[in-house]
């Protein structure tokens, strides 16, 4: 399990270009307009060779301004899963109102604060940074996320703070987790495949309380099935609003070979599925998409109607096993831990050397690459480098030259050759030397 970090504070200070010069990308919409952020966003990035999450909220304020009570839900819960807190300030204004109500609920928060005062871009700015001991969290940092400025001394002091990574030992069982938006049916169908009440269930959203890991065994096989959390309904923090389930899916994603994309048939698909996945994505776990509630659907639509909706909507997982399941009457819930397993052992799938130089080679013959960034890429070997995923290395003249529709067309033609069912896959171009 990966550390998280939360960066929290009043809006506009300056977060989101932390958070992206931490995780060297632009996830995060950088506006000057406070309240820009809305939802949390979530990167991962490594120090040291210490790899962590870092998770960006917005802003939080006391006069009354659009998103206020979402904004301060966010950064609650935040605080309660975060095992570092840094709280950005801005330097150059000093401390204000929203900052004092910040330190406030950090104060109970008994976790590790890192305290930064951001967008001191000069050495004679660096002073200013004193008047935040004010605040009580300890020394200020001085920082400036928009040119660097002592990012590197955040970073130390973040992984100083972390604790240490947690590898599950789950021996030769296989570790799965079904995630999914609130009251979607996941403690249901935890509770139908072990066949025993272990889950509290209610319908209602955010009733799960902790991740809970339960090993059982089927038909000779072992199984580690973890049920992801909800949340708890404490102080401002709103259970009806689904985005929020993400937070602590994370680390049960982590610690799982296969995530279980669970879907309400009943509500029919929606964006929070997208929203829900990307983090399963983004993990390059195996995934298998379940259809809970096949008995609630529309009167009338059939399995591969749904099926096709659905694979149009998600594109991006045209890869993944679909199973229609009713987690109430039990209907087809013996199908869903075989296509964990197919998934599993697919993403352990590995591919003689031969053969995939093969294969990449007759591909290139059949397809020339196309010219891009002016010249044209060229494979010259292929390795596979991992599993878990499935990871190639592409030894070419030069990587740059690789278009993504190419890559994705080599991805296309080794799913022909081979059954990757449940699982992405990860090229790598590396230029040969």
């Amino acid at each position: 399990m990966l550390g998280l970090v939360a960066f929290v504070g009043a809006p506009n200070v300056g977060k989101s270009t932390l958070f992206n010069r931490l995780i060297g990308e632009r996830l995060s919409i950088v506006e000057d307009t406070p309240g820009i952020t809305r939802d949390r966003l979530y990167g991962t990035a490594e120090w040291l060779t210490k790899r962590f999450r870092l998770v960006d909220t917005g802003g939080i304020e006391i006069k009354k301004a659009l998103f206020k009570d979402e904004i301060r839900a966010q950064v609650e819960i935040a605080i309660e899963e975060a095992d570092v807190i840094v709280f950005v300030t801005d330097g150059r204004l000093g401390i204000s109102q929203e900052d004092r109500a910040v330190a406030k609920m950090l104060y109970a928060s008994n976790k590790p604060v890192i305290l930064v005062a951001n967008k001191i871009d000069n050495v004679q700015m660096i002073a200013n940074a004193q008047e935040f001991y004010g605040l009580g969290l300890g020394d200020p940092l001085p920082v400036s996320a928009s040119h660097g400025i002592g990012v590197g001394d955040l970073l130390d002091k973040i992984v100083s703070l972390l604790p240490e990574e947690k590898e599950e030992d789950y021996g030769d069982a296989t570790s799965f987790c079904f995630i999914g938006r609130p009251n979607v049916g996941k403690s249901s169908l935890t509770n139908a495949i072990l066949g025993d009440n272990r889950v509290i269930v209610k319908d209602l959203p955010g009733t799960t309380r902790d991740s809970i890991d339960t090993p059982f065994s089927r038909d000779g096989k072992n199984y580690v099935a973890i049920d992801t959390a909800g949340l708890n309904k404490r102080g401002r923090i709103y259970e009806a609003v689904d985005k929020y389930a993400a937070l602590r899916a994370l680390s049960a994603i982590d610690r799982s070979q296969v995530a279980v994309l669970v879907v309400d048939a009943g509500t029919g698909i929606l964006d929070q599925d997208r929203h829900v996945v990307g983090y399963a994505l983004d993990a390059r776990k195996a995934i298998v998409v379940v259809i809970n509630k096949w008995d609630l659907a529309k009167k009338g639509l059939m399995q591969e109607q749904f099926a096709q909706e659905f694979r149009q909507r998600f594109k991006f997982l045209d890869y993944a096993e679909i199973v229609f399941v009713s987690a109430e009457t039990g209907r087809n819930l013996d199908a869903i831990l075989p296509a964990i397993d197919r998934a599993k052992e697919n993403a352990s799938r590995r591919v003689s050397t031969s053969i995939l130089n093969q294969i990449i080679q007759d591909a290139q013959n059949m397809n020339p690459t196309p010219e891009f960034n002016h010249g044209r890429l060229k494979i010259m070997f292929a390795s596979q480098v991992a599993v878990n995923p499935p990871t190639f290395a592409l030894f070419c003249n030069d990587p740059k030259f690789a278009h993504f529709s190419y890559t994705r067309y080599l991805e296309n033609r080794l799913r022909e050759s081979f059954d990757f069912t449940g699982t992405p896959l990860h090229l790598i171009y590396r230029q040969r030397k």
